[in-house]
């Protein structure tokens, strides 16, 4: 297991968005983080206090979570002072990069020398069955992006932690980096050999009681030309009977692509419910969860009510004003 309280690392983070591991945790488990350090130049902001690393360990932290999440999930090198300095001041380094601490030797030296241990999350550590499709027991709900990074996440997490005040079964069902850190548990669906992405999902998401949903994290978006493949294992392997959908209103391309648009909701309604249809027949879109942070109150309400009359479909901000109406959409399946 990982050690609580965390300090998080944000590193040169050139945006906010690139923070959003950090972020996530910061917004999930705020009672386990004591601060934030970030290097020269560093452009993102999770709303803890700047720490040095001897003063997050004189605020009791054990932990150096690397909170950012670029583009090819590396570890740069202009951080490599500040991860041998928290090694070499006791504290243990945990990461979601896909390129491994354990795989640079310098780190894995001074780890060595001083004791202290390296968790890579972005790890499989299950032997995963090929899906087979079969139906399952239970239900599940899955959010489905017009882009990266637009909030499936949160949503999950929000309608999760609503359902369960309404005494409901459910269970949130991490498959990414931020998702495993913030519950201590999950599928780094990434990071999964091909062949075994549904499967990994099956697995996740086994047979339950007739009443309790699944609420499986969103990764992904069927049309980012980049990150499509997850998601389609996420669809198939989710077999969802809910599906929502989630959107940011103020993106104009792509993340990471700005030669590429968004696909509008109305086509990530129906291509996922055409796919979700394959291995679920009966599988719903039920409401719509949009990202509002980027606008202020009023232009909020009004987004929100221009998609609700253009989808006809719920549609609400789960982290800016709970998750009620989309719970409620969920409980008339």
């Amino acid at each position: 297991m990982i050690d609580a309280p965390y300090v998080l690392f944000l590193g040169d983070a050139p945006d906010q968005l690139a923070a959003k591991v950090a972020q996530g945790i910061r917004d999930w488990r705020p009672e386990s983080v004591v601060g934030q350090v970030r290097l020269p130049g560093c452009k993102a902001d999770v709303g803890v206090p700047d720490v040095t690393l001897a003063e997050a360990r004189e605020k009791g932290a054990k932990t150096l979570v690397i909170g950012v999440a670029n583009r090819g999930g590396v570890i740069s090198e202009s951080w490599k002072a500040e991860l041998h300095t928290a090694l070499e001041q006791g504290f243990d380094l945990a990461s979601g990069l896909h390129n491994l601490l354990r795989d640079e030797a310098d780190l894995v030296r001074t780890a060595e020398a001083h004791g202290r241990r390296l968790f890579d999350v972005r790890v499989p550590n299950v032997e995963y069955p090929i899906g087979n499709g079969a139906p399952r027991s239970g239900k599940r709900c899955l959010a489905v992006g017009t882009d990266c990074s637009v909030g499936k996440m949160y949503t999950a997490l929000a309608m999760e932690r609503e359902m369960r005040a309404r005494g409901m079964a459910a269970t949130f069902r991490a498959t990414g980096q931020t998702g495993i850190l913030i519950t201590g548990d999950g599928v780094p669906l990434d990071a999964v050999v091909a062949d075994f992405m549904a499967g990994a999902v099956e697995w996740l998401s086994p047979e339950n009681e007739p009443d309790h949903w699944d609420l499986i994290e969103g990764q992904g978006s069927l049309f980012h030309p980049s990150f499509s493949g997850v998601t389609m294992a996420l669809i198939h392997g989710g077999q969802p009977d809910a599906l929502i959908l989630s959107h940011e209103p103020t993106r104009t391309h792509m993340r990471g692509l700005p030669h590429f648009g968004l696909p509008t909701l109305e086509a990530v309604r129906d291509q996922s419910l055409a796919l979700a249809r394959i291995v679920n027949p009966a599988a719903q879109v039920v409401a719509v969860s949009v990202n509002t942070k980027a606008l202020g109150e009023d232009d909020a309400l009004r987004c929100l009510e221009e998609i609700e009359g253009r989808i006809g479909l719920p549609a609400a901000d789960p982290f800016r004003r709970g998750a009620g109406r989309l719970v409620d959409a969920l409980a008339a399946v």
